[in-house]
């Protein structure tokens, strides 16, 4: 369920913006993203899981906020983002 050690470094690696970056709002929310897809496969299995569902959609709010973060940043950056990861269609 949870993003194993060699894909997130592979995210960060794909993501980041200067050497050693790994907490850029680029590499958080391309973790979260890969969590939320992750999570929900896990929820359309066990659809009564709501402890999990809580944790899915705080992860959702915690990615919005970054994205509008970086939106008011830098509207090239967040365009770049949007398009990389697919999120918006």
């Amino acid at each position: 369920m949870a993003v194993t050690q060699e894909r997130k470094n592979e995210l960060i690696d794909q993501h980041k913006t200067h050497e050693g970056d790994t907490g850029s709002p680029e590499v958080q929310v391309a973790i979260l993203t890969e969590n939320i897809i992750n999570l929900t496969q896990h929820l359309r299995e066990h659809k009564k899981d709501h402890h999990s569902r809580r944790g899915l959609l705080k992860m959702v709010g915690q990615r919005r906020k970054l994205l509008a973060y970086l939106k008011n940043k830098d509207v090239k950056r967040y365009s770049a983002l949007i398009e990389k990861l697919g999120l918006r269609r």
